[in-house]
């Protein structure tokens, strides 16, 4: 079954290269973000883990915790984070699940549940476990983003759509097109004017169902 927007997420226990985790607990009150891959030793892939590692300021500025799955097993992923770290000149400090028996893939629905990986495999064989995925603090998968081997994923994209979710979590709000933290946010049509009036202030109405409030707490 496929994994959708507010699915709860499989509670699984995972071998990594920093031991056992259970993906709940270690989420615990956090927002958590997996990054997917199809490989260890990857070139684009080696450019993603750098770029998250890059960002560890960041991911902590918003109470956010990381993770990364890939198809191999953990002495493969500890060897590999030294040539991320190197590219990076950041130190790789997130865990890195070691999904050789496919599990969290097949979880996720990022491969069917007959798939295998072939003697001798290549990225290939795996390519469509190159995924984003952001989890609220109830566990609750609040985005996902599948990306093709060719293309690099985009950081400061994953940032600006994690604020935007910390930003309308649980509250009558959305972002529009090309928000950015800080900018003003829509409010939900769930709000008659004078409701929504009450609860942001002053409304910038664009048109009756497009209503503008001043980047709210």
């Amino acid at each position: 079954m496929a994994l959708r927007i507010n699915d709860t997420i499989p509670d699984l226990t995972v071998e990594t290269d920093q031991g056992s985790l259970a993906l709940h607990e270690w989420i615990g009150d956090s927002w958590a973000i997996l990054f997917s891959h199809p490989k260890d030793f990857t070139p684009v892939c080696t450019t993603e883990f750098g770029a998250v590692a890059q960002l560890a300021d960041e991911w902590a500025k918003r109470g956010t915790k990381v993770m990364g799955i890939s198809v191999d097993g953990v002495e493969e992923h500890k060897k590999w984070k030294g040539d991320i770290e190197s590219f990076a000149g950041a130190k790789a400090g997130f865990p890195i699940i070691a999904d050789d028996d496919l599990k969290v893939a097949k979880a996720f629905d990022m491969l069917p549940a007959d798939a295998y990986m072939p003697d001798g495999r290549t990225p290939a064989d795996s390519q469509t476990v190159r995924a984003v995925f952001i989890i609220s603090p109830d566990k609750k998968l609040q985005l996902s983003m599948t990306y093709p081997m060719s293309v690099g994923r985009n950081f400061a994209e994953v940032l600006r759509a994690l604020d935007g979710l910390q930003r309308t979590y649980q509250q009558p709000l959305a972002t529009p097109a090309n928000w950015q933290a800080g900018q003003d946010v829509i409010v939900a049509l769930s709000l008659d004017d004078s409701a929504a009036e009450s609860k942001f202030g002053a409304l910038d109405k664009k048109l009756p169902y497009l209503r503008f409030a001043k980047n709210p707490d």
